[in-house]
């Protein structure tokens, strides 16, 4: 047999090439001892029958990715509100930079990959249009009803608020991957979460996969939030010159590239910047694993927190995360945006909970108790413009 081109095609009889499928053991066989297992988790909340050619916990990943909230985060505010500029990071984007700092890490530590990129990718699918302006603002709305906060909301999501499957409600994730987005937690929360919230009140740790993606992000924002201040000229190279961490770094790429100025040097200072960050964290928790010794996921969990900067750097990480919190996120245009926001974020709460009509259908409730959640949901969920938009269908009268 001949194929258009004239070459001969050979084919093999059917059933002498098969591929065995491997095992969830074979595909996490190379991790360390203290690793989360897929085959060793502690469950979803509804039974499901085992994935095949994948693991529990990449599965985990893949819903988050094709959920409703995770594509939102594509017009939802980090610092700089959305249609100030298209260059500006996202929620999106900087879920998808944790997820490459939290992979590397991972990697060269021998834990699971996939874990921590289902982590890091689902860690803000709660938060708020508009930032943490938005947030700050929907929590003062919600104080006398338990409060808002954006890593309960991400669980919220996940848990319940997804609507993509026949069987249940949410993306019914693995307990590991749920107890990794739930990075923060009040003791009066942590009560009523169950065996979810049993850390908070034990005073134990999460997982390393949950550990390294909660620095990593951390990693993440401090450093394009340099980027994102310089570009949107609220911050400038003569400022950060009083950074350790940034200044060293500069001064190293302008010696080695002489001829380079403007976004490349900067580009080219922040690139050392993550990988001197990202050296420092694998090489200081190394240290930490050997001195802690753990031999299981259960003695993670008993130990201090094993994934840690070596206290020179974590000096100079908290001294840029001091002078950008100065600098950036109080300067004048992010404070005038933020006050914008709280009066969409309040003026929205205020009208919804005033008439209750004038929430979709889903959103409305027979229950005035519940009734105040149901509209953070609505809120927390909106994209930067569509927020503004809503604001706008309810307050603004156009004429035409």
């Amino acid at each position: 047999m001949t194929d258009r081109r004239g070459d001969d095609v050979k084919h093999e009889p059917a059933g002498t090439a098969e591929i065995a499928v491997p095992t969830q053991e074979a595909l996490e066989a190379h991790l360390a001892p203290y690793a989360a297992r897929s085959a060793q988790s502690r469950g979803r909340r509804y039974p499901e029958a085992a994935p095949s050619a994948r693991t529990e916990f990449q599965r985990d990943r893949d819903r988050i990715v094709r959920s409703t909230a995770f594509r939102r985060l594509e017009y939802k505010t980090q610092v700089f509100v959305n249609h100030e500029g298209d260059l500006f990071r996202t929620r999106l984007t900087h879920s998808l930079e944790v997820a490459q700092i939290a992979r590397s890490v991972a990697r060269n530590l021998r834990v699971n990959e996939d874990l921590v990129e289902a982590i890091s990718l689902a860690h803000d699918l709660g938060h708020t249009p508009f930032g943490h302006a938005g947030q700050d603002a929907l929590n003062e709305c919600m104080r006398e009803h338990g409060g808002f906060e954006h890593n309960l909301q991400s669980l919220a999501v996940v848990d319940d608020l997804e609507e993509h499957y026949g069987a249940f409600n949410g993306l019914n994730l693995c307990f590991e991957t749920r107890e990794g987005i739930l990075k923060h937690c009040s003791r009066e929360n942590a009560r009523r979460l169950g065996a979810l919230g049993e850390r908070f009140l034990q005073g134990r740790q999460p997982s390393i996969e949950a550990q390294i993606a909660n620095v990593a992000d951390e990693i993440a924002y401090n450093n394009h939030d340099v980027d994102d201040g310089l570009r949107s000229g609220l911050l400038t190279v003569e400022q950060l010159a009083e950074v350790e961490l940034w200044q060293t770094h500069y001064e190293t790429a302008r010696r080695d590239y002489p001829q380079i100025e403007g976004r490349r040097l900067i580009h080219e200072t922040v690139r050392r910047i993550i990988n001197t960050l990202i050296v420092d964290l694998i090489d200081a928790t190394r240290l930490n694993l050997i001195r802690h010794a753990p031999a299981s996921l259960d003695d993670v969990r008993s130990a201090p927190a094993l994934v840690a900067h070596s206290e020179t750097v974590a000096a100079q990480a908290a001294a840029l995360k001091r002078f950008l919190f100065k600098n950036l996120y109080r300067h004048y245009r992010v404070m005038r945006m933020a006050n914008k926001a709280r009066r969409v974020v309040v003026g929205l709460f205020d009208a919804f909970t005033d008439d209750p009509r004038l929430l979709p259908p889903s959103y409305q409730s027979t229950d005035a108790a519940q009734q105040p959640r149901l509209i953070a949901h609505y809120i927390a969920g909106m994209t930067d413009r569509y927020a503004v938009k809503e604001y706008q269908r309810l307050f603004v009268i156009e004429d035409n």
